[in-house]
C-alpha cells in the first residue's frame, strides 16, 4: 500500500525543486535586465516584493478553492503556471512596448504557481502513508535547498560557459522540470488528507485555538530566522571578503542553502531515532549563537562561517513546525496548511525587511541589523517550549474523559495513571 505512494512523494520532492527555480532563477538576471532592458534598480527591487506578495495572496485565497477543485487539479495547475511564467519571461519583454511590464506579468504567473506549490506539497506528503511523517517532511523540505543550490550553481556555470546573453535557453531548460512533473502528477495516487466523511477545521475554528496561534507565530519566526540571514549572506561575502558578485553568491547563499539542506537531509534519514522537540530546541540555540557570531565577530571570514552555520541551524525549523502542527491538529486540513504557509512567507518577507530597516537606521550597520533579528529564533524557541508545556494537560484531560465515558466506577484507574505520569 505504501509503495504505490513512493512516486507521489518523489513528485513532491521535484515540486519543491520547481519552487526553488521560480524563486531563485530570475534574481540571477536582475543586473542583466537592468542593462539590457534599461529597467531602473527601483523597479528591479519591486520584482522580489511582487513575487512574494503574489505568493502570500495565493496562500490566503487557496483556503477557499483547493478543497473544491481537488489536490490533483491544483497541483497540475501549479506546475503549468510555473512553466508558463518561465517561458513567458523569454517572450513578453521582447514583444511588449515596456519590457518591465512583460517581466512583471511573467513573474506574476510563475508566482501564482509557486504560491500554490507552497500550500499543496506539504499536505500531499503528509497524507501519504509512511512510518515516520517527521522524517518525510524534513526530507521533502531539503529538496528546496538542493534546488536553490542547484539553480545558483548550474546557472552560474551556464552563464560562464555559454554567456549570460543566452539566458533564454536556460529559462526554457528550467521550464522542462515543471512541465514533466505536471504529467507525473496526472498519474500518481494522491491520498486524502482527511478520512472519508471528515471535514477539516474552518478558519473560525482554527482562530479559536490557542495552539494554532502559537504554531502560526512559530512558522513566522521559522521563515524570518532563515531569510534574515540568507538574504544578506552574499553581501557579507562580497563586501567583507572583497570577492566578486558571482563568488559571493557561491560562498554566501549557496553555502547557506547546502548546509540547510544537509540539516533537513540528516533528520530525514535519522528522524526516527531523534526527538523532534529536542532537535528543534538545540537548533534554535545554535541559530541564536550563529546570529551572535555574525554580529559580534570582527573577522569577516568568521562572519561568513557563522552565516553558513546559521543555514545548518534553521534547517529543521520550517518542516519541524509543519510536523508539530500536523500532530497537534490532525484535522487542521487545507486551511491549516495554507495559513501556516502564509505565516512562513510573511516571515520570509518580514525577517530581511526588519534587518534592512535596523541596518539603515544605524548607518548601514548590517551586523546590528542581524543582531536585532535574533528575536526570531528566540521567539521560536519559546514557542517550542510552550507547545511542550501544553502536551501534559492535553493528554491528562483526554485520558480523564475516556475513563469517565467507559465506567464512572473505574476512575481509580485514572488516579493511578495520573500518578504514574506525574512521576
Amino acid at each position: 500500500m505504501k509503495n504505490q505512494y513512493n512516486k507521489t512523494i518523489t513528485a513532491c520532492f521535484a515540486g519543491y525543486i520547481v519552487q526553488a527555480v521560480v524563486n531563485n532563477f530570475t534574481p540571477l538576471l536582475f543586473l542583466f535586465f537592468q542593462k539590457s532592458y534599461h529597467v531602473p534598480i527601483s523597479q528591479i527591487t519591486l520584482l522580489v516584493t511582487f513575487n512574494f506578495g503574489i505568493q502570500l495572496l495565493v496562500d490566503l485565497l487557496s483556503v477557499r478553492f483547493i478543497d473544491k477543485i481537488g489536490y490533483r487539479v491544483s497541483m497540475i495547475a501549479a506546475h503549468a503556471l510555473a512553466a508558463a511564467g518561465l517561458l513567458l519571461l523569454t517572450v513578453l519583454p521582447e514583444i511588449l512596448p515596456v519590457p518591465f511590464i512583460g517581466i512583471l506579468i511573467a513573474v506574476m504567473i510563475y508566482a501564482i504557481g509557486g504560491g500554490l506549490l507552497e500550500v499543496l506539497v506539504s499536505p500531499v506528503v503528509e497524507a501519504c502513508p509512511s512510518d515516520n511523517k517527521e522524517k518525510a517532511m524534513s526530507l521533502l523540505h531539503s529538496f528546496y535547498c538542493w534546488g536553490h543550490a542547484g539553480v545558483v550553481l548550474l546557472s552560474t556555470l551556464f552563464f560562464y560557459a555559454a554567456g549570460i546573453d543566452n539566458w533564454k535557453i536556460l529559462a526554457i531548460i528550467w521550464a522542462v522540470i515543471p512541465i514533466g512533473n505536471a504529467f507525473v502528477f496526472a498519474k500518481v495516487p494522491i491520498a486524502p488528507l482527511l478520512e472519508d466523511g471528515e471535514n477539516g477545521l474552518g478558519l473560525k475554528e482554527l482562530f479559536r485555538l490557542k495552539i494554532f496561534w502559537i504554531l502560526l507565530i512559530m512558522m513566522i519566526c521559522a521563515g524570518a530566522s532563515e531569510q534574515a540571514v540568507s538574504q544578506w549572506a552574499s553581501a557579507f561575502a562580497e563586501k567583507g571578503l572583497g570577492i566578486s558578485k558571482a563568488a559571493g553568491d557561491l560562498a554566501g547563499p549557496m553555502a547557506f542553502a547546502i548546509l540547510m539542506g544537509t540539516s533537513r537531509l540528516f533528520y530525514g534519514k535519522y528522524g526516527d531515532r531523534i526527538n523532534l522537540d529536542h532537535f528543534m530546541i538545540y537548533s534554535c540555540l545554535l541559530c541564536i549563537l550563529s546570529y551572535l557570531g555574525i554580529s559580534l565577530f570582527r573577522a569577516p571570514l568568521l562572519n561568513l562561517i557563522a552565516c553558513a552555520i546559521c543555514g545548518l541551524s534553521v534547517g529543521i525549523m520550517w518542516p519541524g513546525t509543519f510536523s508539530k502542527a500536523s500532530a497537534a491538529l490532525p484535522k487542521g486540513g487545507t486551511a491549516m496548511f495554507a495559513l501556516l504557509a502564509l505565516g512562513g512567507d510573511m516571515g520570509c518577507a518580514g525577517g530581511p525587511t526588519l534587518v534592512g530597516m535596523i541596518s539603515d537606521s544605524l548607518g548601514d550597520n548590517l551586523k546590528m541589523g542581524i543582531l536585532a533579528g535574533i528575536i526570531f529564533p528566540v521567539l521560536l524557541l519559546l514557542g517550542i517550549l510552550r507547545c511542550k508545556k501544553r502536551e501534559h494537560p492535553f493528554i491528562m484531560s483526554h485520558a480523564k474523559k475516556a475513563c469517565r465515558d467507559i465506567n464512572p466506577d473505574r476512575l481509580s484507574y485514572f488516579a493511578s495513571f495520573s500518578s504514574f505520569i506525574r512521576n
